[in-house]
């Protein structure tokens, strides 16, 4: 699945002069073997949640998502058929209705230069709103998983140290006031990150090189990337502050037992 996410721009849109097979192919690869090690191995080293599904499925469900619907649009341009006018038209519909005012896909919109081609400023608001929507998709579905199957224990074990690798509990502090700060800061950053990325974006272009979105793969990954980020930075932050409340409810009964304990003892 992840070789399929890495390679479908690729495979579905027409080569340009400056892809280069290989390279995607080499990343590729590259890609799989590390998710392929992350899962296997007794240590893991940057996959978070690891065993505690469905979190990477939903964030992965969303990427792959927005990838395979971004490249059937842009495939409709190349070789139009019933599929790719279904989906560009959704995504035009989507991408006329989030763009309103202060809104995160008018604030792409109006990343572009002046002199832009009104199709790619058309084909970026499509992209932009039908991405957006799918991560908004993403976060509602998780939280809604969340209530429904008491995430994460769902009955069983909860291991902090092999589906939270990065996170040391011996830093120093409460471990519930640590992950409940990391909680905050993650899902405040996943709101507001959809809102600074344009601007981050239309920083570089006055300053550096600009970002070349006639480039029908750059486009895609663009937007994937400013659309996923974000989304995945802020179901984090609810996963992080849902560890910290069932680690805290746990201490309590922990607490009320060794309490009971004391009372009967005396």
């Amino acid at each position: 699945m992840v070789v399929m996410l890495i390679v479908m721009p690729s495979a579905l849109l027409a080569t340009g002069i400056d892809d280069n097979t290989q390279i995607i192919a080499l990343v590729a690869i590259f890609a799989a073997l590390f998710t392929i090690v992350e899962y296997s191995a007794s240590s893991p080293s940057l996959v978070e949640f690891r065993d505690a599904p469905p979190f990477n499925r939903v964030r992965f469900s969303a990427l792959f998502a927005t990838v395979l619907c971004l490249s059937v649009i842009f495939r409709g341009y190349e070789t139009p058929s019933a599929v790719t006018d279904a989906f560009q038209a959704s995504g035009t519909q989507i991408g006329a209705t989030i763009d309103f005012p202060y809104s995160p896909v008018r604030l792409m919109v109006l990343m572009m230069p002046p002199d832009a081609d009104p199709e790619v400023v058309q084909k970026l608001r499509d992209a932009a709103g039908l991405s957006y929507l799918i991560s908004l998709i993403s976060i509602v579905s998780f939280i809604i998983m969340l209530r429904l199957q008491h995430w994460p224990r769902r009955g069983g074990a909860f291991n902090v140290w092999v589906n939270l690798p990065t996170f040391d509990p011996t830093a120093g502090g409460d471990v519930v006031q640590r992950l409940q700060r990391d909680g905050r800061i993650n899902t405040v950053l996943g709101f507001l990150l959809p809102f600074l990325i344009p601007a981050v974006l239309k920083l570089i272009s006055l300053l550096g090189t600009p970002i070349r979105f006639d480039n029908t793969h750059t486009l895609i990954w663009t937007v994937t990337a400013w659309a996923f980020l974000p989304a995945s930075i802020l179901m984090r932050g609810v996963a992080l502050s849902r560890v910290a409340q069932m680690i805290h409810m746990q201490r309590k009964r922990a607490y009320e037992r060794a309490a009971e304990d004391d009372m009967q003892a005396a």
